[in-house]
């Protein structure tokens, strides 16, 4: 009966084009043989092969596990990886041992010493070199079953330090999955945590976001190859499950692609993709990046259903020319709030979906100047401030009017950013109440009456006045240089015949002003 293998689980398999994203604990890792080398109570020294420095190896041999047989050929019960200890009971001809050996991709040969033999055979030291296989010496005192404990041992410190780096990383990721650029962040924690390169692919081979360092152009098209592998493109999926991942390697960088959503479908959560590129790959980072599959998956939903079918049914109507009043009562309610929002690392789809979700509205623009604006339908209700964010929110107002809501909260937007304040909300005064509307609204005409013709000086006006005359805030809210501000107010001052420091003057025409907007 051969003998049992001895040592710790198998490290997994070399990843594939079929491998399952998942976020469970990470096979054990293999040891270096350098480390087992290193242990000085063991006494072991390599003798033959590639390692020493006489015969410096490309990269350092592994240990995936322990082994030991006196057959004359253990090739049949040999898996890989394994460090093989033998005393050479029947070793008869050590040219085809090791030749077998390598056929059967061992990481080593452990040679021990007495009783058989007082020395290494010359002839299995001089095939070890010719084949390059690791030759280990085993000393008279050291037991075969002591150096399997070592490399369990070693394995085990392996695991622990592996299992801790996967613990931190899981923090990092998800903290950054709660900051106000969610998919960035988590993007960037992925890419340090691999010490490469994390991209989102989408079907149409957009990178809507990455960080890290990019890989060569080489590695890249390899990537986007990956990403059509789990996306199930034709020609690219064979018939069967869906492809949660796939794996490869070019320009000597170790690519992965991830579907993000699990494959769901025949092209996950509108084909995006996760793929990720580094420089080396350790046993622990296929369950760092699933932790990021499932948080980039939740992030990057879309929150359809029946919600969304009925919105979808809404706003086709309005852009075949239906009343907005009319489909307003599809979209949410009679009552209307704008919010407008600058923050994070600029405005892209992720980040103004995620600040919809907060707010509670999937109705959600991302303007190229990189404002948020984001529609809140139903009751008026009060908008909290979000972190990282700095919001500018209109009064309820009714279908109709939506375009002066938007107007309200792009100005409130720009005082609150010139006030460095988180939020600011639009507020009708309540003078107006008092009087009759055509009164109010002909007294502002007349008062204006001068600036009719220049929309830029009276929202240069309205905001001055707004930020108390601040020239400096004025510019930030408004995006202007200072001299520009002071040359429309100068110029709003002569075309009005009034003295603008005078606070009745300020106030008479803040009023006109806010009752004509």
């Amino acid at each position: 009966m051969p003998d049992a293998p001895s040592g710790a689980p198998a490290a997994a398999a070399p990843a594939t084009t079929a491998a399952t994203a998942a976020t469970t604990a990470p096979p054990t890792p293999p040891v270096p043989l350098s480390a087992l080398l290193a242990r000085e109570d063991l006494g072991l020294r390599q003798i033959a092969g590639p390692g020493p420095a006489s015969r410096p190896a490309p990269v350092d041999p592994v240990v995936h596990w322990v082994h030991t047989s006196e057959m004359a050929d253990p090739y049949p019960y040999l898996l890989g990886g394994e460090l093989l200890l033998s005393a050479g009971v029947q070793l008869k001809d050590p040219d085809a041992y090791v030749a077998r050996l390598v056929e059967a991709g061992a990481a080593a040969l452990g040679f021990g010493l007495a009783p058989v033999y007082d020395a290494v055979p010359e002839a299995l030291v001089a095939a070890c070199d010719r084949r390059g296989v690791p030759l280990i010496e085993v000393p008279p005192q050291t037991t075969f079953t002591a150096v399997a404990r070592a490399v369990w041992r070693l394995m085990a410190e392996a695991r622990h330090r592996e299992l801790r780096r996967i613990s931190q990383a899981q923090q990092g990721l998800a903290t950054a999955a709660a900051r106000p650029d969610p998919v960035p962040a988590v993007l960037g924690q992925l890419a340090g945590r691999l010490g490469g390169w994390a991209v989102l692919l989408t079907a149409d081979g957009g990178e809507p976001a990455s960080a890290g360092r990019a890989p060569s152009p080489r590695a890249r098209q390899a990537l986007a190859r990956l990403a059509g592998v789990v996306r199930g493109g034709p020609g690219e999926r064979a018939a069967g499950a869906p492809v949660a991942s796939a794996s490869d390697t070019a320009d000597a960088t170790h690519l992965c692609a991830y579907a993000l959503g699990g494959g769901q479908g025949p092209a996950g959560l509108d084909g995006l993709v996760l793929g990720v590129a580094a420089p080396r790959r350790e046993a622990g980072d296929h369950t760092i990046a699933g932790v990021a599959v499932v948080l980039l998956s939740l992030l990057t939903a879309p929150h359809r259903g029946v919600d969304g079918t009925g919105r979808d049914a809404a706003l086709t109507r309005l852009l075949l020319g239906a009343d907005p009043a009319d489909t307003a009562a599809a979209l949410g309610g009679d009552r209307w709030t704008v919010v407008h929002a600058r923050g994070g690392r600029g405005a892209t789809p992720f980040t103004a979906s995620t600040l919809g979700a907060a707010l509670g509205s999937a109705l959600v623009e991302s303007a190229p100047d990189g404002t948020v604006r984001v529609l809140l339908p139903g009751p008026p209700r009060e908008v909290a401030a979000q972190p990282g964010w700095v919001l500018g929110v209109s009064e309820p107002v009714e279908p109709a009017e939506l375009a002066l809501a938007d107007a309200q909260a792009a100005r409130a937007l720009g005082r609150a950013l010139a006030a460095q304040r988180p939020l600011v909300a639009h507020r009708r005064g309540s003078l107006a109440a008092l009087l009759a509307p055509d009164e109010v609204a002909a007294h502002a005409r007349l008062r204006l009456a001068p600036l009719a013709d220049a929309p830029a000086l009276r929202e240069t006006l309205r905001t001055w006045l707004s930020l108390h005359g601040g020239w400096d805030r004025t510019a930030t809210a408004m995006g202007l240089h200072r001299n520009t501000v002071r040359q429309r107010i100068a110029r709003c001052a002569t075309l009005l015949d009034e003295d603008l420091d005078d606070p009745d003057v300020r106030m008479e025409l803040w009023f006109a002003l806010r009752s004509a907007a």
